[in-house]
């Protein structure tokens, strides 16, 4: 049932948003079918014509391994790019050529990718790396470069990002 409602609060957040209502159904689907191996080998060809469309043709690197709360939206989401251990709570919002994801640390091994509270907004051509907590009801301005913690009800802007307080 969860699932369910997670497609039908994804259609609804991507009123309007052909793109963005294809992308969340095949992702929720995705999603949905690899809970279970026997699945993952039954719907072997869904997942590959998942990366196909999605990744190659669409230009939307989204891996059904990511954890995504209900009513995510997509604005314009091409050369958007994100981590499969990125976790985004409901309600969020991201835009194109954005990159949410790990950074590589000194030893050579990977750090986890950032998590998002509820009613985050994503700005166009914003980073957002490493292992960081974005707050509930956070705007992360258009080219932000985001590589520490944010607080709820803040906005983060510029390069690197500065927080400030929602007024």
């Amino acid at each position: 049932m969860t699932s369910v409602w997670n497609i039908l609060q994804d259609w609804r957040a991507n009123s309007g948003n052909p793109k963005g209502r294809l992308v969340m159904i095949s992702f929720r689907t995705a999603h949905l079918l690899r809970q279970s191996p026997i699945t993952l080998v039954l719907f072997f060809w869904y997942f590959i014509g998942y990366r196909v469309g999605v990744e190659w043709i669409l230009g939307i690197e989204l891996p059904w391994k990511t954890r995504i709360g209900p009513g995510f939206r997509l604005d314009h989401g091409q050369a958007l790019v994100v981590n499969d251990g990125t976790v985004f709570g409901s309600n969020c919002t991201v835009r194109n050529s954005t990159t949410i994801g790990n950074k590589r640390l000194k030893d050579g091994t990977y750090s986890k990718a950032p998590r998002f509270g509820d009613r985050v907004d994503v700005g166009a051509n914003a980073i957002v790396i490493g292992p960081i907590t974005i707050g509930d009801d956070v705007a992360i301005g258009a080219g932000a470069v985001v590589l520490k913690d944010v607080p709820a009800n803040c906005v983060a802007v510029g390069n690197p990002a500065r927080i400030i307080a929602r007024g």
